[in-house]
C-alpha cells in the first residue's frame, strides 16, 4: 500500500530496521516525520506493535529533526548521539494500521539538543517520547 502525501521510502537505511522496512519519511524545513504501514514482523506476540519499534522510530526521528533545525545555523556538526530516551505509551496499535512518528526540535544548545515526539496510529495518540542528544562536532 503506498503511503500517504508527501512520503517518499526512508532516506537513512541501517541493518537494525531493515527487517521493518519498507519505512517512509517526510523531510520538511523544520523536521523529519517517520512512517510505516504495521505488519506482523512490527508487532510482539499478542499482536500489537512492539514498543521497541516506538521507541527505536522516536530515537531515530528526533535526531534526524534536531539535525535538520541545527544544520541551517551550526555547519560544524558531524551527528548526535542519543544520551537519554524516555518514551510514554498511551494505547495499542495493530497491524494495517499507519504509525506516524511526528517530531519537534525542543531547544539545541552548544553541546546537547533536545527533542519531543507525538506517535499516532490512523491519526489516533499512541505514545509520545522526548529525547536529550549530545552534539558531536566535525
Amino acid at each position: 500500500m503506498p503511503p500517504p502525501d508527501g512520503f517518499k521510502p526512508h532516506f537513512r537505511k541501517s541493518g537494525f530496521t531493515a527487517p521493518w522496512e519498507p519505512l517512509y519519511s517526510k523531510v520538511l524545513a523544520d523536521k523529519v516525520i517517520i512512517g510505516l504501514w504495521l505488519t506482523e514482523a512490527h508487532c510482539n506476540s499478542r499482536k500489537i506493535v512492539h514498543g521497541g519499534l516506538i521507541a527505536t522510530l522516536c530515537d531515530n526521528a528526533m535526531g534526524l529533526s534536531s539535525m535538520q533545525v541545527m544544520k541551517v545555523d551550526r555547519p560544524d556538526i558531524a551527528g548526535l548521539v542519543t544520551i537519554n530516551l524516555n518514551t510514554d505509551y498511551i494505547a495499542p496499535a495493530r497491524i494495517g494500521q499507519w504509525l506516524e512518528v511526528d517530531t519537534y526540535m525542543v531547544k539545541a544548545g552548544g553541546s546537547i539538543a533536545f527533542a519531543s515526539a507525538r506517535v499516532e496510529a490512523d491519526g489516533d495518540l499512541i505514545a509520545k517520547a522526548s529525547a536529550t542528544f549530545k552534539v558531536q562536532k566535525s
